[in-house]
């Protein structure tokens, strides 16, 4: 019982984020995010902002990650990733397994999925995580990207 009363509580949370991430993009949001952005992403993943679909894909990972939503990223993270695969030739690219790094490491703002969790299971201040949320994310999102980087250029070698 527990259980569905947690995954109902959760599928809301997703639903209500889901849906938040379609009016940004149908409002012309993603665009702003996409020009926010452009100058981080486009210093760590040169070559996929150069479109500007790939790059409005990317912020809105980025965006939905910020927002502690994982699942709702994912969508354009693997849009993201199938636009950067083009010509490729099935191979992955640096830049994509940079991408895949950002994406499982993510900075995190607000952790909205931990927070419904701690929440439904009756947590007095769901957010009471913050700081160490900020930091982990902080510590994992450098520790990817230098493990990334780094592994890029062993590889050329």
């Amino acid at each position: 019982g527990a259980a569905v009363q947690l995954c109902l509580s959760m599928a809301g949370v997703m639903c209500l984020w889901n849906g938040v991430m379609s009016i940004m993009r149908s409002c012309g949001l993603m665009d702003g995010l996409s020009r926010l952005f452009r100058p981080v992403l486009g210093r760590l993943l040169p070559r996929a902002c150069q479109d500007p679909d790939t790059l409005a894909a990317l912020s809105g990972n980025v965006s939905a990650n910020l927002l502690g939503l994982g699942n709702a990223a994912t969508p354009l993270g693997v849009q993201a990733v199938r636009r950067m695969a083009a010509g490729s030739g099935g191979r992955a690219t640096d830049e994509m397994c940079l991408h895949v790094v950002l994406n499982t490491a993510s900075i995190q703002l607000l952790p909205t999925t931990v927070a419904g969790v701690r929440a439904a299971l009756g947590a007095q201040s769901a957010f009471d995580i913050l700081p160490a949320v900020w930091l982990a994310s902080i510590l994992s999102v450098t520790a990817g990207i230098t493990a990334a980087k780094i592994f890029a250029r062993l590889w050329k070698k």
